[in-house]
């Protein structure tokens, strides 16, 4: 089984992609750093899996099938696909330039979308097709000085709900993960205010992601919301 990982360096793509490789998967990482790529690799190889580094910019819309070319032709297939690379920006609406726009645009709805696109023919010919997107909380909220941000998570999600329609005569399983606070790079810059005690952790989106990997029977789950312990519940 060979799974792709948007946005494998850091953070919940970092942790997602090493569950996922825990799990027995051959993978094929995507980021912009070829260093922390190659650091993610000698620890996936360490779990004795075949790795492949995919080092793209996805701002750039010519990257989408190389992309998925290179992890296709690397390991002959694509079976899963987690699109969890992202930008942030946090500041008011008022000071957004289109340029911010674009590019925050670009890599949280942009990429995942043709991303998809470019890998659905080779994930027809999986025997257990699954995508995963990994939006926010933001994508059915609305916070202070996150209009550009939350405008790509919303792009995201509804993207996710109609994909998931159209693909589900194909077998294909689509989920989405949109989780509160998580603690990494991005959380520590947007979200200042939350005390870092009270944040999610990497690893327990990773176990949400192996759940959805490892799910048996006829029940599905379509979405995932995940909120930190000390936010209001049903919020």
């Amino acid at each position: 089984m060979i799974a792709l990982v948007t946005g494998a360096t850091r953070g919940i793509g970092r942790r997602i992609a090493l569950e996922i490789a825990s799990m027995g998967y051959d993978m094929a990482i995507v980021g912009r750093d070829m260093k922390k790529l190659e650091a993610v690799k000698a620890e996936m190889e360490g779990l004795g899996r075949k790795v492949g580094t995919i080092c793209e910019d996805l701002a750039d819309p010519s990257s989408y099938k190389r992309v998925i070319s290179a992890a296709a032709e690397r390991f002959g297939g694509i079976d899963v696909l987690v699109n969890c690379a992202g930008l942030s920006l946090a500041g008011p609406f008022t000071e957004a330039t289109p340029e911010q726009w674009d590019r925050i645009f670009a890599v949280n709805a942009k990429a995942p979308f043709f991303l998809c696109q470019e890998a659905l023919p080779f994930l027809k010919l999986s025997r257990k097709p699954v995508i995963i997107n990994i939006a926010s909380v933001v994508g059915f909220k609305g916070y202070p000085n996150q209009s550009v941000y939350s405008s790509s998570k919303h792009a995201l999600t509804g993207f996710t709900k109609v994909l998931a329609k159209e693909v589900q005569p194909l077998g294909i399983r689509v989920h989405l993960i949109s989780p509160g606070a998580v603690a990494t790079e991005m959380v520590t810059r947007m979200r200042p205010d939350i005390d870092p005690d009270e944040l999610i952790q990497p690893d327990e989106i990773a176990e949400i992601v192996r759940f959805i990997l490892t799910r048996k029977g006829s029940s599905t789950i379509d979405q995932f919301y995940i909120r930190r312990f000390g936010s209001l519940a049903f919020d």
